[in-house]
C-alpha cells in the first residue's frame, strides 16, 4: 500500500498497514482481548503477517528487540492492556539501554468508560516514558495509521530506541476510512510532541527525546548526518600524536551499519581494537588487530582510547583509562579519551573528554581514516601492537588447560572448549546469565558481525528465550545457541513451549551450578557467608524442555559434553543440554558494575 491510497476497516487494519511500510513481517505477542483487532489485521493482511505468541509478555518484547538488533530493522511487540504492559516493562527498559528500535503497540481500556474502573484500566504512558523515546496514546481510529507510522520513524531514527503507543479499545475496534500516511519523517519532527504528537494522541516524552530541536533531536532514518568535520580532524590530530592508542567498538557500530567502515579504518590506521556488545565480530576471531583478550593491559597502558558506539559505563571503567607508568607507585598519566556516538545526546558528560563526535558512524570512520592516515604514519610506538598481540597469545595459551579440563564436577570452561569447536562461522550465540555467561563473553569470539546477543548494560535476566525465538526466525539457516545460567533459566524457560509450537529449533546450554553464582561469591567475600543464593542442585531443566515437547539431557561428566552438544545440533528440535558445573568456581570479574 502506498501514499494516496485509502485505508478502510477497524484500527487493527490501519496499524498493520502502517507497520508493513517499515518492513515488519512478524508480530510478537501474548493473547489479550484489548488487542484482537491487531491480530485480525495481521492474519487478513496480504500476505499475512506472522504471529508468534509467547508465554510471557517480556518474551514478546525481548523477541522484538532481538529482531531489531539482528536485522537492523525495527521489531514489533503487541501487548494487551494493564498487566500485559507492565509485564513487558523490563524488556522495554532493556531495549532502551541497548538502543534497539522497537515499537510496542498496546491495548488500553475504552475512553467512554475511562475513570470508571474498567478491566485493566491504567494510564500506561507515564510508566513507559522514562524508558522509551516517546510514550503516547491514540484515541481516534482514523489517526491510528499515522500514529503507528510515526512511532516506527521515531524508533529507527538515531539514537534508536523503543517507542510505546497504546490505543484505546474504542479506537482500535472502531471503523474508519483514512488516507495512508505520507512517508515524511520531517513532518513528524516539526510537530511539538509535548503538545499532542499525532493529532488525537496524548504524548509523554522523556527529557532528551524531544522530536524537534534540543540536544535530543533525532536524525531521520537513512539520512546521513555525519559528525562535524572539525571534530573528526581534531580526533585525527590526537591519533597522530598518540603512541599507544586503542579503539573500542560497541553495539552501535553494528546497529548503525558501520561495521565494515570500522574494520577498514582500524586496518588502515593499524589500531588495536577491543570490542564489546554487538561490536563483537566486527573484527573476526583471530584478526591480528583484535586484542580484546589483552584489554586489561591495553586500558592500563594506553595513552589514547577512542570509544565508538557504546557508553562509557561500568563495562569500560566509566571512561577512566591509563595510569600505568614509571611515576611514583608505578602510576602514570591518565589516557586521553575520545567518545564517538551516533547522536549528540549519547556523548558522555560524566567524565573529561579530549574529543568527541556524534552522527552517522559509517561516515565517521570513513572520515577518520581519510583524515588520519597520512598524519598517523610512523607516530605510534612500533612495539605497542606487538606487546598487545603477545599478551593475547599468552592469555590464549594459559586458557588451554582449563578449556580441556577433565575436572569433576565440570569446570565451566570445559563447556566453552567443546562448544567453540562446533560453532559455525554464521552462528548466533546468545548469553542470558551471570557467571556462566560471563565466561562466554570472554571465550566465545564471533567470526562475523551480528552474531552475538547479550542483555546489555541493563543486565536483565530472562532475555534468552525471546532472543532465541527471534534469532531462529531472523537467521533460519544459522546455528542458534542460547547459553543459560540456571538462575536465568527460571525467568523464561517456559517459552521453550513457544519454540516447540512454532517449530523453532534452538540449542540451549545450561550451566547448572545450583546457585546464583554472581551473588553467592561476592556475598561470601563481603560477609563470610551467603544467603538467598542457592538453587536446587542438579535441577532437571532438560526435563522441563522435554515435557514441553522439546528434547534434552543431563551432563555430569566432562567427557559427555561434546557428544551431547553434537546431538543437540543434530536434533532439529529445541534441545537443552543441562551441564552440572562446579558451584565453587567463580568467574574472575574485575568490576561489580557499582
Amino acid at each position: 500500500m502506498g501514499e494516496g491510497e485509502r485505508l478502510s476497516g477497524h484500527g487493527g487494519v490501519h496499524a498493520v498497514a502502517a507497520a508493513r511500510r517499515h518492513g515488519i513481517t512478524t508480530m510478537f505477542t501474548l493473547s489479550g482481548g484489548h488487542v484482537f483487532p491487531l491480530y485480525d489485521g495481521a492474519v487478513k493482511a496480504q500476505p499475512p503477517m506472522r504471529l508468534v505468541d509467547v508465554r510471557h509478555e517480556q518474551t514478546a518484547v525481548f523477541a522484538a528487540e532481538a529482531t531489531a538488533r539482528l536485522t537492523r530493522t525495527p521489531g514489533l511487540a503487541v501487548l494487551t492492556a494493564g498487566p500485559g504492559v507492565t509485564n513487558g516493562m523490563s524488556a522495554v527498559a532493556t531495549a532502551h539501554f541497548n538502543g534497539a528500535p522497537v515499537v510496542i503497540l498496546a491495548g488500553r481500556a475504552p475512553d467512554y468508560r475511562w475513570g470508571s474502573g474498567s478491566l485493566q484500566e491504567i494510564d500506561h504512558p507515564p510508566l513507559l516514558a522514562p524508558v522509551t523515546k516517546r510514550a503516547s496514546t491514540e484515541h481516534e481510529t482514523a489517526k491510528i495509521a499515522t500514529a503507528v507510522d510515526e512511532a516506527f520513524w521515531l524508533a529507527t531514527a538515531r539514537h534508536r530506541g523503543p517507542v510505546f503507543l497504546d490505543i484505546s479499545l474504542d479506537a482500535l475496534y472502531g471503523q474508519a476510512e483514512a488516507a495512508f500516511p505520507r512517508a515524511d519523517f520531517q513532518a513528524y519532527t516539526e510537530r511539538d510532541a509535548l503538545a499532542g504528537g499525532s493529532g488525537g494522541a496524548r504524548s509523554v516524552v522523556p527529557p532528551g527525546h524531544a522530536l524537534a530541536g534540543g540536544s535530543g533531536g533525532v536524525v531521520p532514518p537513512g539520512q546521513h548526518s555525519g559528525a562535524d568535520p572539525g571534530s573528526i580532524s581534531q580526533i585525527a590530530g590526537l591519533l597522530a600524536e598518540a603512541r599507544r592508542p586503542v579503539l573500542v567498538l560497541g553495539s552501535d557500530v553494528w546497529l548503525d551499519g558501520a561495521d565494515e567502515a570500522a574494520r577498514q579504518a582500524a586496518e588502515e590506521l593499524r589500531l588495536p581494537v577491543i570490542t564489546n556488545g554487538q561490536g563483537r565480530g566486527v573484527l573476526p576471531a583471530g584478526h591480528e588487530l583484535l586484542v580484546t583478550r589483552a584489554r586489561s593491559v591495553a586500558f592500563r597502558e594506553a595513552d589514547l582510547v577512542i570509544v565508538a558506539g557504546t557508553p562509557l559505563d561500568f563495562r569500560l571503567g566509566y571512561g577512566e583509562f591509563g595510569g600505568a607508568g614509571s611515576g611514583a607507585g608505578g602510576e602514570g598519566p591518565r589516557a586521553q579519551v575520545v567518545h564517538v556516538a551516533d547522536a549528540p545526546g549519547q556523548v558522555a558528560r560524566h567524565c573529561p573528554l579530549a574529543g568527541s563526535a556524534a552522527g552517522d558512524l559509517n561516515a565517521f570512520f570513513t572520515g577518520l581514516a581519510n583524515a588520519a592516515s597520512t598524519a598517523r604514519a610512523g607516530t605510534a610506538d612500533a612495539a605497542w601492537l606487538g606487546r598487545l598481540q603477545d599478551t593475547v597469545k599468552a592469555a590464549v595459551a594459559a586458557d588451554a588447560e582449563l578449556l580441556a579440563s577433565d575436572a569433576n564436577p565440570v569446570h565451566p570452561l570445559r563447556v566453552y572448549g567443546e562448544l567453540g569447536r562446533l560453532l559455525a562461522d554464521d552462528a548466533v550465540v546468545i548469553g542470558d546469565g551471570g557467571d556462566f555467561v560471563s565466561y562466554a563473553g570472554k571465550y566465545i569470539e564471533p567470526k562475523r558481525p551480528g552474531g552475538w546477543l547479550d542483555p546489555g548494560p541493563f543486565g536483565c535476566l530472562g532475555t534468552g528465550l525471546g532472543y532465541g525465538i527471534a534469532a531462529r526466525i531472523a537467521r533460519p539457516s544459522a546455528q542458534v545457541v542460547l547459553l543459560l545460567g540456571d538462575g536465568a533459566a527460571g525467568f523464561s524457560l517456559m517459552d521453550a513451549d513457544t519454540l516447540v509450537r512454532h517449530g523453532l529449533p534452538v540449542v540451549m546450554v545450561c550451566g547448572n551450578n545450583g546457585g546464583w553464582g554472581l551473588e553467592k561469591h561476592p556475598m561470601r567475600f563481603l560477609y563470610g557467608y551467603d544467603v538467598a543464593a542457592d538453587l536446587q542442585p542438579q535441577c532437571r531443566y532438560d526435563e522441563v524442555v522435554r515435557a514441553l515437547g522439546g528434547a534434552g539431557e543431563l551432563v555430569t561428566e566432562p567427557g559427555q559434553i561434546a557428544p551431547a552438544l553434537q546431538r543437540a545440533f543434530d536434533a532439529g528440535v529445541p534441545y537443552l543440554v543441562n551441564v552440572v558445573t562446579d558451584p565453587e568456581i567463580a568467574y574472575p570479574r574485575s568490576t561489580t558494575g557499582i
